[in-house]
């Protein structure tokens, strides 16, 4: 593929995901333990191959060569010879080089040695070959030829994650697994091209963590720091860096910076906001006048001029035209006109500076926030910039071209989010973000034909580990990884850090732990987002991290010591974090809501509530100042607790709690689930949730001290079917009684059944519980969902059927969104479909009870209008009534979007008239692609307030 023609139509991108397998070979396992027939010895009997190359090949290549000689020294204690220019005396060896620029290389070319039709004057292309007798006095070699620079580098790098060393070896200290037996099979294993010319990471939102990590151990940004970053990206086989720029200036903070790029072979940029390879920093510090091309143009020119200088023939990607100083919009009066001069002027500069013709330097215009207005207003840049379009910081993109939009020869890239600082809330704590939600968006953009430029905002690297994985390795070969095994793609991943024994279980844990933060961000938390009464929802959050902390603590104990520092920064930490903080917050929630009905158990939540708070305390320093002897000193500053508004505190602030003082007599009092309500005396209104045989509920009240002495409680019926957790008792300060329902005994029907709870002093209250032990045999027979307690939930992979096409399918997402996963459909390039007969549409049988007027709720995804604005429709509707057709994107306001990223789900809602009980068809249709369904919830009266909505009703499928 030529590097010139790298933006595709929607027919060659089909095209490439049928070919791309022959190009892959470099990808399976081509390194054993163990030799096979005419395997080469890498590595055996105390002896390693040694490594052999030429003095005038890049010095990138070289500087990879020696950390695969260290790389095998690592994994076998035997560090081999590193030959340059003068051969080896050894019968076998390493050859590495690159395409015309190797001398070695070249010979064994011309002696037909090596064929590299395949690879040569390809983009970042390599081949892997055993070949017999390259030269004179040799006999065998593994040859590693790269098409270019960064393709021999990633060659040799290949080899490294191959014999055991992760790229995440030193940013996260995986320690490989040793072995003194290395084996390359014999074969001939390739590359192919990437399927993104640029893959890249954004290092941003770096205070009080990774600057004051850098700082203390590199004085700043320094070219020491950098160094650990280019090899991480190369490593990664990624090419593309937007420095730290918060305060730093990469280019003028230390003049190594830029060299040592432009010698690893790291293509360097600025942001969005940072034009002609200038640091804002820089500007704040030496810039004379205002960041205003109307008032100050001579000054700018000369600022971006010297910027272009300075840049010099280092491979770079020019940022064009500009924002507000320090990344803030223009002023409401900027003019379209007013930009695409700037870009006129700055395109001069370049063309002047470099003397080059201006079409053949790579430059990218980022239409981020406003800008994006611009763009749709009508400005334009020339053709070869490439148009870096961008997410909403949230990872929901929100703009694509047009699948019949003209190809642009600089084509188009993508500017994704993992960390933010800005509204309505910062996240750069931790890992939020699930692959399925990146794999989504990410496909999304590559069927559009956004292949140019892929960089991500990785805030402070280290706690983005996993997904900056995933973002990279997806950019160069998108055909390999889709919604069906992405599993395998975490279990590989963590195989690679941890080895194969514990690699499936590991893998469980990351998923969960980044699903779980995914549905709604630890910044984002507060003590009300989970509802204490309603679903046990709160209960079951807390209890879910926890069963995952227990997991990864177990997992701890048992793995291998050197691989403990390891497993606590990618595993461990994240997952005791995130349960303390959930924890936390549920704790203060609980707290609150005690206080406010005069429990006695008050006090004892608060401190609690403290003892976590510490706890959240304690970890983070362990992993700043204990992990790994301290080399993680600052990394986990960043403040996650204690948030008001956007924008973090200048500390972590503990959660008000409250305090009370109680009586010394004891006063029973009685918390209903479902309720917030503390009943001291009886009420026709005291009524636990209804108990259906279909759900085979079981709910509970609690018996609640108001006083600081014990009394003593009985909790009777007048029936032997119900059935208490509890009978008697004293209670000190309180007591949860679960109530269930012997079924089998149970009349059939509805039964209103009173409890008494009695204390001991004669004082009596009464609930009555509401029993429905009903099912027609139709139900029974049929498949379908059964409307109970007046709601019906369903996890919408659970369908009764799945009308496809020919050409359009649904698919299910796993782990997509908030409770079970998501369902979507393919391809996403697929023409909008008027919905109704047998177009695309998903069914889901459901019994209701009675008549109703229900409110269908669909939890959608947080996909944005990428359509140029005209919002993603779909269509509801049941039995055989005209589908009512939704815009999702319709309206859509600062204020809303600020509310679905927060709740990481669009809640949709339509209103249909039930005119009969019994069976009814619900149909989901769909209009245009690209909308995933989280979750569908029919209310017809008694759903409660909760953040994930109820759970999923009973349901029979019937095959």
């Amino acid at each position: 593929m030529n590097p010139k023609q790298y933006s595709k139509t929607p027919i060659l991108i089909g095209c490439l995901f049928f070919l791309w397998p022959a190009f892959l070979e470099a990808q399976n396992s081509y390194v054993s333990i163990k030799k096979n027939s005419g395997a080469f010895t890498l590595s055996a009997s105390g002896k390693s191959a040694p490594l052999y190359t030429g003095s005038t090949d890049y010095p990138g290549v070289i500087r990879a060569l020696k950390n695969l000689q260290a790389d095998i020294g690592l994994v076998t204690a035997v560090e081999p010879e590193l030959a340059i220019n003068k051969a080896p005396a050894e019968k076998e060896i390493v050859i590495v080089g690159t395409i015309g620029k190797s001398s070695l290389i070249d010979q064994l070319i011309q002696n037909k040695k090596i064929d590299v039709k395949d690879v040569a004057a390809k983009w970042e292309t390599f081949v892997i070959q055993v070949i017999e007798k390259p030269f004179p006095n040799i006999d065998r070699a593994l040859v590693i030829a790269g098409s270019d620079k960064r393709g021999t580098i990633f060659g040799i790098y290949d080899l490294s994650r191959q014999i055991g060393v992760s790229p995440w070896y030193w940013w996260a200290d995986v320690r490989p697994q040793k072995n003194k037996n290395l084996y390359v099979s014999s074969g001939r294993y390739i590359s192919g091209e990437p399927a993104v010319k640029y893959r890249g990471i954004f290092i941003n939102d770096e205070e009080p963590s990774l600057g004051r990590w850098a700082v203390e151990k590199y004085g700043g940004f320094k070219h020491g720091f950098y160094e650990k970053v280019f090899e991480l990206i190369l490593r990664l086989k990624g090419n593309y860096l937007w420095p730290a720029m918060w305060w730093a200036s990469f280019n003028s903070d230390d003049p190594f910076n830029p060299e040592l790029a432009d010698e690893y072979g790291i293509v360097v940029g600025t942001t969005h906001h940072e034009p002609m390879m200038r640091a804002h920093a820089e500007w704040k510090k030496s810039g004379v006048g205002d960041w205003n091309y109307e008032t100050n143009a001579p000054t700018l020119q000369k600022f971006w001029t010297e910027g272009i200088q300075r840049m010099g023939i280092r491979e770079s990607i020019v940022t064009l035209a500009m924002r507000g100083d320090g990344d803030m919009a223009m002023t409401p009066e900027t003019n379209t006109a007013l930009l695409e001069k700037i870009v006129t002027d700055q395109r001069k500069i370049i063309s002047d500076v470099t003397g080059k013709d201006v079409t053949k330097v790579p430059q990218l215009w980022a239409l981020y926030k406003e800008v994006q207005n611009y763009y749709d207003k009508g400005m334009r840049v020339p053709d070869d910039v490439t148009l870096l379009l961008c997410d909403d910081n949230w990872g929901n993109i929100r703009k694509l071209p047009k699948l019949d939009d003209k190809l642009r020869r600089g084509g188009y890239g993508i500017y994704y989010h993992f960390d933010y600082v800005g509204d309505p809330r910062n996240y750069k704590w931790l890992n939020t973000n699930p692959i399925i939600k990146v794999w989504e968006q990410m496909h999304l953009a590559y069927n559009h034909g956004v292949d140019r430029i892929w960089i991500v905002n990785v805030g402070d690297i280290k706690p983005m580990e996993f997904p900056i994985s995933f973002f990279l390795d997806y950019a160069w070969n998108p055909a390999k990884w889709n919604q069906n095994n992405l599993d395998e793609y975490t279990q590989q991943w963590c195989e690679d850090q941890f080895g194969k024994i514990y690699a499936k279980e590991i893998a469980n844990i990351i998923s969960k732990y980044t699903k779980f933060n995914g549905r709604r961000k630890p910044e984002l938390l507060m003590p009300e987002t989970y509802s204490l009464v309603n679903y046990h929802e709160a209960e079951n959050i807390v209890d879910e991290f926890g069963e995952l902390e227990k997991k990864a603590e177990s997992i701890y104990e048992k793995i291998s010591p050197d691989l403990k520092d390891a497993f606590y920064q990618l595993v461990l930490y994240p997952v005791k974090a995130c349960a303390n903080l959930n924890d936390l917050y549920v704790t203060v929630g609980k707290n609150r809501l005690h206080a406010s009905q005069g429990r006695a158990t008050t006090n004892e939540l608060a401190e609690r509530a403290k003892s976590l708070y510490q706890k959240d305390i304690d970890l983070s320093s362990y992993y700043n100042k204990t992990l790994a002897g301290g080399k993680w000193n600052n990394m986990m500053n960043q403040i996650h607790i204690g948030y008001t508004y956007w924008q973090d505190p200048k500390e972590s602030v503990m959660p008000e709690t409250k305090t009370i003082e109680n009586p010394t007599d004891p006063e029973m009092g009685i918390a209903l689930e479902g309720s917030e309500k503390l009943w001291l005396t009886s009420s026709p209104e005291i009524t636990l949730p209804e108990f259906n045989s279909y759900q085979k509920s079981v709910h509970y009240f609690e018996i609640v001290n108001r006083g600081k002495t014990s009394f003593d409680f009985s909790v009777t019926a007048s029936v032997p079917w119900l059935k208490f957790s509890q009978t008697s008792g004293t209670i000190e300060k309180e007591q949860r009684i679960t109530v269930s329902i012997d079924w089998p005994s149970a009349p059939s029907g509805t039964t209103q059944i009173p409890m008494t709870i009695l204390q001991a002093n004669g004082k009596k209250i009464v609930v009555l519980a509401k029993i429905t032990n009903a099912g027609s045999e139709k139900v029974n027979e049929s498949s379908g969902f059964v409307e109970t307690d007046h709601y019906v939930s369903i996890e919408p992979e659970h369908y009764d059927h799945a009308i496809n096409t020919k050409e359009i399918t649904w698919q299910i997402l796993p782990d997509y969104g908030r409770t079970l996963s998501g369902v979507t459909t393919l391809p996403v390039t697929a023409p909008a479909q008027k919905a109704g007969g047998e177009s695309p549409h998903l069914e889901y049988n459901i019994f209701f009870s009675d008549t109703a007027t229900v409110a269908v709720q669909l939890y959608l995804g947080t996909t944005l209008s990428f359509n140029a604005n005209e919002g993603l429709q779909l269509a509801v509707s049941f039995d055989r009534e005209n589908p009512e057709i939704i815009n999702v994107n319709k309206n859509e306001t600062p204020k809303s979007w600020g509310k679905v990223v927060e709740d990481n789900t669009r809640l949709i809602t339509t209103t249909h008239k039930i005119s009969s009980a019994g069976k009814h068809i619900l149909k989901y249709w769909m209009i245009d692609p690209g909308v995933v369904l989280q979750k569908i919830v029919v209310d017809a009266g008694g759903v409660r307030p909760s953040y994930l909505g109820p759970p999923e009703s009973y349901h029979r499928k019937v095959k």
